[in-house]
């Protein structure tokens, strides 16, 4: 190992590794700079190294790139702003909040209520978020627009507490944290979940990870209002409160480089660096810090590093020979979370005692003194210029590295234990210390008199504290979090609109995919309507047909299109444009869908809606993003997201890891998404009809739940003859999930032929075959929607089950079926646990066919042959059935096995080649 490799993730690794031919040279560079620093200030000092450091550069003087600074504030003491506030107020209601929420978590977690919480992370991060409070975070109020706010789900206590300091909460409302059902009416949600509290909260971000990502599109969704013209959002900010540990997660730095790419500075990160995950040390054997500044500054952004408090700010001044900045870079994580957890004796010892030079710097201090050395993200002042600078800096999007202790204030049993985050009550000797170090105005015997309901402290909103607190948030536009759902009325397209999807392909061949981007374009024709759909895509719009856009609607990029394009002289150039569209999110589905959320929830964000519509890989879907999904729900997104390319055998040569058998049953998952299954263009023209209404039409009012839905539709890729839309056509059934399609050509043995998808040819196919050649009569049902008849029939057996003597509600799909006699068969180009959706519901003798398995390359016919879900396995299928009821002869089926060789997979003949894969 070389010479430094060791700590080559801790140190800048400028200087350790190199030697120093001449020392007494060496030290007189240094004594000039700091002559520099002290006669005209560190300001001047910065531009004076820059100047040097580009003229090295210019020379070919190899000068390493410094990805990490030293462990100290990277704004000097001499160019902090002052302070605009009264600290002495603000840190005297800051105590209050800590007590109330650490008491709400206290009450929830008593015996006979164990409901849990989670009290450090707030206690160590509550002077991040009080200095965003008092001096930063805009209300929806605010002139500019306001700004969003992802807090930090684990933090969710504090925020609760400063509702309660507001007036916006009551006790009762506290005492209902964590109770939403059985507190109904004055319940609060473990974290913030907009969908469980759509006044109060507006980001879901407690699942780690989709905060980071979700704030950056939000950043970068707020750019795209603007540049479109739809909503001037110059003046907002962007705020998200992250965990250090919770940068783990890859999607909390994957995502990092788009913010710099389009210069995002009205997005900032502040990192709360507490150095602890939930189970232990971040990095024990290094520092995260560093670590992070280093991420961070590579990828583009603007780091700020607030490591230590102003106490600390003479003993750097008196470090001349860099004794104490040595210390502070070599000492790790691991050794920085113990020394909260000792004494100031002990910190004395072991950390300012590793030299002789620091050891003397605290000689005049106290032990209590020593302990008192604060980290830099309790210091208010410290804090404050950390934001400023952010808000104030141009060109790339800042991160805040800020320096904590995790259940800072709580005590010892608490302050950076490897235990704190789960811990969520406190002993009795734990609350009056607690109470005491917060000077809280509560007496023993109050304290005493429940140890599981200690009082809340309220000066009531007359104190003047209390009016100050008001003011600060008059003064910023309003109360912050606040979810409102007003928005601007959105004219939807006329039915003219949709005759594309319902005249057909006439004798083209079009996939359903291609009846989805026609229709599509007409929507984005509308001369009102047009605007506000957003077309996001992962870097597959030629697979999609999509590519046709790119010459007019243009993809969105805010650096413009700087470059020549390679195809600028054909029709469907790759086009960029500052005001464009479509938002091209590259190969990257968890942006695509953080891009989806968005856009999806600027009706509430910022009163505009906007109608994403995501294509996408089906397979790369609902498997691969599915938590962003789900936060997408919980933050009541609305939109339209396309499963292209769906189904196991139809995106032929793809194979395993592109075959798409399962996303309809992960998507029944989420409650917030309908999902469809459409086999013509002419049902997605209805289907979509019917989002739209639902989402903005003249129905309830904006804040009707019912609205906040996501429409899934699958669409493929098989290119087929489009019908027109029958004159009879049988929207409701469309729209519920089943209709009849093709009734019985022929006098027979009766059954029943249940298609989705690109299936639905294959039961046609099988109808023929079946009538052709052994005279049973089959009508054939386009099934739209497994999922929603299965959602249907629950619904009404939980109806019965709630009103036991009341006549029953028949559920759709047995209503749509009656009279339907004969067995029936369901197929798909799913496994079979998709139509096995609405079996419970169905009366009849009822059979599936699936692909179930892993997917593989081979040709449509083949892989429907080898799975059993052609249209001969259809005929076979029905004519077992039929033969066990002693409807067709009993030899019946092995003749047809027979006859259409149903074992060999060479003999498919269902379905035809073609369609981009």
């Amino acid at each position: 190992m070389a010479a430094g490799e060791e700590n080559s993730h801790i140190l800048s690794g400028l200087t350790h590794q190199l030697p120093d031919r001449d020392p007494e040279e060496t030290a007189e560079w240094i004594e000039s700079l700091d002559s520099l620093i002290q006669e005209q200030g560190t300001e001047r000092a910065q531009f004076i190294m820059r100047s040097l450091l580009q003229r090295a550069g210019a020379q070919s003087v190899g000068v390493p790139m410094v990805t990490t600074t030293d462990y100290v504030n990277t704004i000097p003491a001499d160019q902090e702003p002052d302070f605009p506030g009264n600290e002495e107020i603000e840190r005297k209601y800051r105590a209050w909040l800590r007590w109330n929420a650490a008491i709400m978590v206290h009450r929830a977690q008593r015996p006979d209520i164990g409901v849990g919480g989670h009290i450090s992370t707030y206690a160590g991060a509550a002077t991040l978020y009080e200095v965003g409070f008092n001096h930063f975070f805009r209300g929806k109020d605010h002139p500019g627009g306001g700004d969003q706010i992802f807090f930090q789900g684990h933090a969710s206590p504090g925020m609760y507490a400063r509702a309660f300091m507001e007036g916006r909460l009551s006790e009762e409302d506290l005492n209902g944290f964590r109770q939403e059902k059985s507190k109904e009416g004055h319940a609060l949600s473990s974290y913030p979940h907009p969908r469980l509290m759509p006044e109060f909260w507006e980001f879901p971000t407690v699942s780690m990870g989709i905060g980071p990502m979700n704030a950056i599109y939000q950043a970068q969704s707020n750019r795209y209002l603007h540049n479109r013209g739809i909503k001037d959002t110059s003046d907002q900010q962007v705020w998200a409160f992250l965990g250090d540990g919770e940068m783990d997660e890859p999607e909390s730095r994957g995502l990092l480089q788009l913010a710099a790419n389009d210069k995002l500075d009205n997005l900032n990160f502040v990192i709360n660096c507490n150095l602890q995950r939930l189970d232990g040390p971040v990095r024990g054997n290094g520092k995260i810090m560093q670590e992070l500044e280093a991420f961070f500054r590579g990828a583009g952004w603007n780091v700020i590093k607030v490591v230590w408090g102003r106490e600390w700010d003479d003993l750097l001044a008196k470090d001349d020979d860099g004794s104490l900045v040595k210390v502070m870079n070599t000492t790790v994580d691991g050794d920085y979370q113990t020394y909260k957890g000792e004494s100031g004796g002990f910190v004395r010892e072991h950390f300012f005692g590793q030299t002789p030079q620091t050891k003397e710097m605290v000689a005049d201090l106290t032990d209590d003194e020593v302990w008192n050395l604060k980290r830099g993200g309790h210091d208010y002042r410290k804090v404050y210029a950390a934001y400023k600078a952010a808000v104030e800096f141009k060109g790339k999007p800042t991160v805040i590295l800020a320096h904590t202790v995790k259940g800072y204030g709580l005590g010892t049993n608490f302050e950076a234990r490897n235990a704190t985050h789960q811990m969520k009550k406190l002993t009795m000797p734990d609350l009056k210390k607690f109470r005491d170090h917060l000077r809280i105005p509560i007496s023993d015997a109050e304290l005493e008199k429940d140890l599981y309901r200690p009082p809340y402290y309220h000066p009531g909103m007359d104190a003047p504290e209390i009016k100050y607190l008001m003011d600060r948030r008059a003064k910023l536009g309003g109360f912050v979090p606040e979810r409102r759902t007003e928005y601007a009325e959105v004219a939807l397209p006329a039915d003219k609109t949709y005759e594309v999807a319902n005249r057909g392909s006439g004798k083209q061949y079009a996939a359903t995919t291609m009846a989805f981007v026609r229709l599509l374009k007409e929507l984005m024709r509308d001369k009102e309507f047009g605007a506000r759909i957003v077309p996001i895509i992962p870097d597959e719009a030629r697979t999609f047909g999509i590519d046709a856009f790119f010459p007019t609607a243009k993809i969105y990029n805010p650096n413009g299109q700087n470059y020549l394009s390679v195809d600028r002289d054909l029709i469907l150039a790759y086009k960029e444009s500052i005001s464009g569209q479509i938002v091209h999110a590259g190969i990257n589905e968890a942006g695509s869908v953080a891009a989806f959320t968005a856009a999806g929830t600027s009706y509430a964000t910022h009163g505009e809606p906007l109608i994403p519509v995501y294509v996408f890989y089906s397979m790369f879907g609902f498997q691969r993003t599915g938590d962003s999904l789900w936060a997408a729900a919980d933050q009541m997104t609305r939109g339209f997201i396309i499963g292209a390319t769906a189904g196991r055998t139809t995106l032929t040569g793809e194979g395993l890891q592109h075959a798409d058998g399962h996303s309809p049953l992960l998507a029944s998952t989420n409650p917030a998404v309908v999902t469809y299954d459409p086999a013509y263009g002419y049902e997605i023209g209805v289907i979509m009809h019917d989002g739209l209404e639902r989402m903005y039409g003249k129905g309830p009012s904006s804040g009707d739940s019912t609205r906040n839905v996501m429409y899934y539709i699958t669409v493929y890729n098989e290119p087929i003859i489009q019908p027109p839309a029958p004159e009879d056509m049988d929207v409701e059934g469309i729209i519920k999930g089943i209709y009849l399609l093709a009734p019985a050509k022929v006098d027979g043995p009766r059954a029943q032929l249940l298609a989705s998808g690109v299936s639905v040819p294959w039961a046609l196919e099988a109808q023929q075959i079946l009538a052709d050649d052994w005279g049973v009569s089959a009508d054939v049902w386009s099934v739209t929607s497994w999922t929603e008849l299965r959602r249907d029939g629950l619904a009404a057996e939980e109806e019965q089950f709630l009103n036991p003597g009341t006549n029953a509600r028949t559920p759709f799909v047995t209503e749509q079926l009656a009279g339907a006699t004969g067995p029936i068969v369901a197929v798909s180009d799913y496994m079979k646990a998709v139509p096995d959706q609405i079996r419970q519901f169905v009366p009849n003798e009822f059979a599936t066919l699936g692909a179930d398995g892993f997917g593989f390359s081979d040709t449509r016919a083949a892989a429907r042959r080898f799975f059993k879900i052609d249209s001969h396995s259809i005929v076979v299928r029905a004519l077992e059935m039929l033969a066990r009821r002693g409807e067709v002869d009993w030899q019946t089926p092995a003749q047809a096995i027979e006859k259409y060789k149903l074992l060999d997979v060479n003999a498919g003949t269902t379905g035809i080649t073609g369609g981009d894969s």
